[in-house]
C-alpha cells in the first residue's frame, strides 16, 4: 500500500516535470482507473485506450491538479469526462448514420473511389513520414499498437518489459507524434 505522503511527493516531482515520478503515478493508479473504465465498457482494449488517454491528459495538464482534492478522484473524474466524449461521439456517429435513408446512395460500394483511395494514400504516406521521425524504439511501439493492433500485454511480451514501460512508452510516442504533425500543419 502506497502512503499517501508518498504519492504527494511523486505529484510535486511529477509537476516539476519528472517522468519517474510520472511512472510512479501510473503505476499506482492505473488499476483503478481501468477498473472504473471496465464497469463502462465492456471492451477492454476501448477502455485500456481511454485510461491512456487519461493518464496522458493528467500529465499534460498535472500543473492544475489541486491538492485539496484526492489525486485518484482527480484521475476517475477526468477518465469519466473522456469516457463521456466518447460515448458522445459514437452516439453522434450512429445518430448521424440513422439520419441517411438508403435512398440517399444510389450505390453501395465498399471500396473507395480512385479519389479516395489517393487521399488516403497520401494521408498514409505523411503519417509514415511523420513516424519515422520518432526514435526508433517509439516507432517500434506506434508500430505494434496501432498497425499491428496487439494488447499492452502482447507488446510487453514482445519487447520483454514490464507493462507499465509500455504504457508510458504508448503515451510519449503518441504525444511526440501528435507534436511532429502539429509542427508541419
Amino acid at each position: 500500500m502506497v502512503k499517501s505522503n508518498d504519492i504527494e511527493i511523486q505529484i510535486q516531482k511529477a509537476k516539476a516535470g519528472n517522468e519517474q515520478a510520472f511512472t510512479f503515478l501510473l503505476n499506482t493508479f492505473w488499476n483503478d482507473v481501468i477498473k472504473f473504465q471496465l464497469t463502462k465498457i465492456q471492451q477492454e482494449s476501448e477502455a485500456e485506450d481511454i485510461t491512456v488517454k487519461t493518464f496522458a491528459k493528467a500529465f499534460d495538464k498535472i500543473h492544475l491538479y489541486d491538492e485539496k482534492y484526492n489525486f485518484k478522484t482527480w484521475l476517475i473524474t477526468i477518465s469519466k469526462n473522456l469516457y463521456i466524449d466518447e460515448y458522445r461521439k459514437s452516439k453522434n456517429e450512429v445518430l448521424n448514420l440513422q439520419s441517411f435513408s438508403t435512398k440517399d446512395f444510389d450505390i453501395f460500394d465498399a471500396n473507395p473511389s480512385p479519389e479516395d483511395q489517393l487521399i488516403i494514400d497520401q494521408n498514409l504516406k505523411e503519417l509514415l513520414t511523420s513516424i519515422k521521425q520518432l526514435k526508433p524504439h517509439y516507432q517500434e511501439i506506434i508500430n505494434l499498437r496501432y498497425f499491428q493492433e496487439k494488447s499492452y500485454l502482447e507488446i510487453a511480451k514482445i519487447l520483454n518489459e514490464p507493462m507499465s514501460n509500455v504504457k508510458i512508452k504508448i503515451l510519449r510516442a503518441k504525444k511526440l507524434l501528435a507534436e511532429i504533425i502539429e509542427k508541419k500543419k
